[in-house]
């Protein structure tokens, strides 16, 4: 008499002891809450990417300093156009007190160094979580699985003769739960890889304007 498992995927986590559910509950909810912040992280980066480069092409077809930062304190603003905002608002301030040229251009420097450094945290904000759901699922899911085969085989110890039929089920179930880590950790590795690129690029094009708006507001001290 042949005795027939069903192996479908549902059947298998069903099946599975306690433990590798509970390991695979785990993973889901990885999974879930990275996916969750892979949509947010994208729609975020690709607003900024689209708002730096709407805020540079005003800024370098020669418009007005004012008018530029009177647009800039009325509406919703990009992190580049934020930097351009802290930094000439600084200079504003410290050229109608009468101080010194250079102390006027280092605290504008100081004022755009410290909202580009909010812009890159905020952009920041939550990598960390992706990074470690990539590395850490793929041991979660391995957890589970070493779990499922020792059952596995402690169930085979009270039988005479074991036959691939009667461990298949068992590892089957096991090794689902390393499927489903892998499921977790690949799309959260690829992201993290993707949005510290962009972020990168980003933060080198904030650095770029703001040595080159030291340079125009240099110039306007003369």
């Amino acid at each position: 008499m042949t005795v027939t498992h069903d192996l479908s995927i549902l059947s298998l986590i069903s099946q599975a002891s306690v433990l590798v559910q509970l390991v695979m509950a785990l993973l889901a909810t990885l999974s879930l809450v990275s996916w969750y912040w892979i949509f947010r992280k994208s729609f975020q980066i690709r607003a900024a990417r689209t708002q730096t480069d709407e805020f540079e092409r005003d800024f370098w077809s020669g418009g007005d300093l004012n008018t530029l930062f009177e647009a800039a304190t009325r509406h919703e603003t990009g992190g580049m156009e934020r930097i351009f905002e802290a930094g000439y608002r600084e200079f504003t301030k410290l050229r109608a007190k009468g101080h010194d040229h250079s102390a006027i251009l280092d605290g504008a420097r100081r004022a755009m160094r410290a909202t580009y450094q909010r812009e890159v945290d905020d952009l920041e904000a939550h990598l960390a979580f992706l990074a470690s759901v990539g590395s850490v699922s793929p041991y979660i899911g391995l957890l589970g699985t070493v779990w499922g085969i020792m059952n596995s085989f402690r169930g085979l110890s009270s039988v005479g003769t074991a036959t691939l039929a009667q461990v298949a089920p068992g590892i089957a179930e096991a090794l689902v739960a390393t499927a489903i880590g892998l499921f977790a950790a690949i799309p959260a590795v690829v992201a993290y890889n993707r949005f510290a690129h962009d972020i990168d690029r980003l933060g080198i094009r904030f650095e770029s304007f703001m040595e080159e708006f030291s340079n125009i507001l240099q110039r306007n001290l003369r």
